[in-house]
């Protein structure tokens, strides 16, 4: 296992970090045991709500299953829902261009490597959710660590020592197998592990030395993170060696083959019904962590005069956060207009159809405790609404005209800086007050979402979102 914790692309690291990341690493094997020596077998099945892209998920088995077809595995983790949304748009444009992709998320497994990512997962999510109660810890602590803390590429050291506990995993996967990593854990691991087709896709515009897995190609969707990782500018406080042309490429947005096949005709659709005074569909998502619970109470009230009027209709998905969907729907008791689809998803699927051509009014509330249900709930709901209200995370690049809510760490608000200047979005509104003002003039002067839906219809034609597909042909090796 070659050493990429000391140097990272030419970097020396100096010797108290390198031995902070050892010790972080021997923490987890007394803390989970030490399972170097483990032959774990792996088998697959099938995730039924992917069933249509054909995805098998990778687990622990008795004996060992060959992978079938071309395959392409995707490497990814739960961490929030952006990492997995990210991950089910490599997927199906591996299907899409004839591949067999394989989901592989390392977070699952009973193993060491997994119990780790957990472990750190755990943490994440709960300052995440803490951040959004307290300002004070917000700003002198959260908003620091996730635009400079992350940024400094002394924190890449210790990942990469933590990511060789992932090897074990994959031992009994074929080297020379495409794969695709959505979260720099995965690719490390995989690195390690000695895989040769390895892309790291980087899902955020910050460039971030948590990011860098030296070893596979780095993909990335803006300039911006391009010219970031290639100078490494304000990784370190003295200049460093940026990443070398053969491992970063900028590939552009991460988006599913099926938000794309049919997005001139959505766009057109979205058009006719902007035009046409009835009611805007509003679609809202609450991230992977369940954070924003005050803001999105506050713009449910205000829209309603708007709802009850028919000029909205909306549209919230709160992914697997039951909690979350009683909450909403306490609110909401006593109204005759809303539907409520908790754990119902061919429900969702059949109400998606009736309203691709069809009307849609009142209040539609979503959960799903299926975690592929939830992420994907947000995806068949795209291509049938208006405008989608959302964080600037990992749904910045999707093609659907945005208004940006409050970021939840300092790295998102890079995301909303580059909708804005592409143009398929909004600026980023932190405050209640703020974000229902430009739904007033979002629902007043319509004019902008049908000028948003022009710059998507734009963006298609120069190959903006196509960056999934990029990144399944730079790890299959394939020209275009």
């Amino acid at each position: 296992m070659t050493d990429r914790t000391s140097v990272i692309f030419g970097n020396a690291i100096d010797k108290k970090t390198v031995k902070a990341a050892e010790k972080s690493k021997a923490k987890y094997i007394k803390k989970y045991g030490d399972d170097s020596d483990k032959d774990y077998k792996l088998a697959f099945e099938p995730i039924g709500t992917l069933s249509h892209m054909d995805v098998r998920n990778i687990v622990f088995g008795e004996n060992d299953m060959p992978l079938e077809g071309k395959p392409l595995i995707v490497g990814n983790i739960r961490m929030g829902f952006g990492h997995y949304r990210i991950s089910i748009a490599m997927a199906s444009c591996a299907r899409a261009l004839g591949f067999t992709p394989y989901w592989l998320d390392l977070a699952s497994f009973a193993a060491t490597g997994s119990d780790m990512i957990r472990e750190q997962n755990a943490m994440y999510s709960m300052a995440s959710r803490i951040s959004q109660k307290s300002r004070l810890f917000n700003h002198f602590l959260w908003e620091p660590l996730n635009s400079e803390g992350f940024k400094k590429i002394t924190y890449n050291a210790k990942d990469q020592k933590n990511s060789e506990l992932l090897v074990p995993i994959f031992r009994h996967i074929d080297k020379d197998i495409p794969y695709i990593a959505t979260h720099v854990w995965p690719s490390q691991g995989a690195v390690h592990a000695g895989m040769t087709h390895v892309v790291n896709a980087i899902p955020d515009n910050w460039p971030m030395g948590l990011h860098l897995s030296e070893g596979a190609i780095h993909t990335v969707q803006t300039p911006f993170a391009y010219l970031g990782y290639k100078t490494l500018e304000g990784f370190a406080k003295t200049p460093l060696r940026g990443i070398p042309d053969d491992q970063l490429k900028m590939v552009g947005c991460y988006v599913d083959h099926e938000l794309l096949a049919d997005l001139k005709e959505d766009n057109r659709l979205r058009r006719e019904r902007v035009a046409s005074g009835g009611p805007v569909r509003i679609l809202m998502n609450v991230g992977g962590a369940g954070a924003g619970g005050d803001m999105f109470k506050a713009m449910i009230d205000h829209l309603l005069p708007y709802i009850d009027c028919g000029e909205a209709a909306l549209y919230l998905n709160t992914g697997d956060h039951a909690d979350v969907f009683d909450r909403i729907a306490g609110q909401l008791a006593g109204r005759s207009d809303v539907r409520l689809l908790k754990n119902d998803y061919e429900a969702l699927k059949g109400h998606v159809s009736e309203i691709r051509r069809g009307e849609a009014h009142g209040i539609c509330l979503i959960c799903d405790n299926d975690i592929f249900r939830a992420v994907y709930s947000t995806n068949l709901l795209m291509p049938v609404c208006d405008l989608m209200v959302t964080k600037p995370s990992e749904l910045v690049y999707y093609p659907i005209p945005k208004l940006f809510m409050k970021h939840i760490g300092g790295h998102e608000v890079y995301g909303a800086i580059h909708g804005r200047e592409f143009g398929d979005s909004t600026n980023e509104y932190p405050t209640k007050k703020g974000v229902c003002a430009a739904l007033d003039r979002l629902l007043s002067d319509r004019e902008i979402i049908l000028h948003l839906c022009d710059r998507i219809d734009e963006l298609k034609a120069q190959g903006y979102y196509d960056g999934a597909y990029e990144c399944v042909r730079l790890a299959a090796g394939l020209k275009e």
